[in-house]
């Protein structure tokens, strides 16, 4: 009797990332049906609902980085990290996520012992060092903290600051952006 092969946690990550781009919500025992895991695997794997979801955020950024990445070498790190916000903001799934689950979200997004926060500020922290290694950015404060304080900025005005007006302001936080990270480099 042949056996299929067992979904991986991978597959795992994508199939919730994919709920997440739809704007569905995440729940684990849709995730596990759709993979064929078992419940006890996901919980070993993720530990919580919230872990999971953590990852499916983290796997459906991966393009809005990438594409800054791109972006980065012909029209500099404003322009840059104004296409990752202006593209967080238009994500249906990040959108719908924040409107039915706010603490959680909220939670989720910007805890520094999750999974989201230090990824973003990763993928930051390399597109500052890949700038300034190609002569492009000359940073004035060390990288790790700049890019602590762009993800705290990004998370800011994309959905933590309505009471001070900033909450999808993408237009101001461009302004902050390009007062931060300096005019583009000409060498």
């Amino acid at each position: 009797m042949s056996r299929t092969a067992a979904a991986t946690r991978e597959d795992v990550v994508l199939a919730a990332a994919r709920r997440f781009g739809r704007g569905e919500r995440i729940d684990v025992a849709a995730v596990v049906a759709d993979t064929g895991v078992a419940r006890a695997t996901a919980h070993r794997w993720f530990g919580t609902r919230e872990g999971l979801i953590g990852e499916a955020i983290v796997r459906a950024s991966e393009p809005v980085f990438a594409e800054a990445r791109e972006r980065a070498a012909t029209d500099g790190l404003v322009a840059a990290f104004d296409g990752v916000v202006r593209r967080l903001a238009a994500e249906e799934g990040l959108r719908r996520f924040l409107e039915t689950e706010r603490e959680a979200a909220l939670r989720i997004l910007t805890s520094s012992g999750g999974i989201v926060q230090p990824a973003w500020v990763a993928r930051t922290q390399a597109l500052l060092e890949d700038e300034a290694a190609a002569g492009r950015f000359h940073p004035s404060v060390d990288p790790p903290t700049l890019s602590y304080a762009i993800v705290r900025l990004v998370e800011a005005f994309l959905y933590n600051d309505a009471a001070a007006g900033l909450r999808g302001d993408a237009d101001r936080l461009r302004v902050v952006l390009a007062a931060l990270l300096g005019p583009p480099s000409t060498s």
